[in-house]
């Protein structure tokens, strides 16, 4: 998928979408794989994953709203793949079949911020 309409998909979404939006813009590396996996499965993958990151405190955004569009869309989905430049954050994109809709988006902290240094 081309830089692009990748792009169009994400400014019409929601926060996560938008904050992946702003890193690709940025530099971010991206994939979108060819074939589609079960909306359902993902959902019960991402289930699970959205209950390690809360047992562990790993920051993430728009996870279990995630959960609930692939719970609910019953369709075969694309995997998309956003990694930004500074490699803190991945987002995991969800896309219809073609790729002409953003079904979902997630994102997960890969790094911890720093704490402020004294007197910064």
């Amino acid at each position: 998928m081309k830089r692009e309409p990748l792009e169009r998909l994400l400014g019409c979404g929601d926060e996560t979408s938008l904050a992946a939006l702003s890193a690709l813009r940025a530099g971010a590396s991206y994939v979108v794989w060819d074939g589609t996996t079960s909306a359902k499965s993902l959902a019960t993958i991402y289930g699970r994953r959205l209950r390690h990151t809360l047992r562990r405190g790993i920051e993430t955004s728009g996870l279990a709203r995630a959960v609930q569009r692939l719970d609910l869309y019953g369709r075969p989905v694309r995997l998309g793949q956003i990694t930004a430049a500074d490699r803190s954050w991945t987002f995991m994109l969800f896309l219809d079949e073609d790729g002409s809709t953003l079904v979902a988006c997630t994102g997960v902290r890969q790094t911890q911020p720093r704490p402020a240094r004294p007197g910064a």
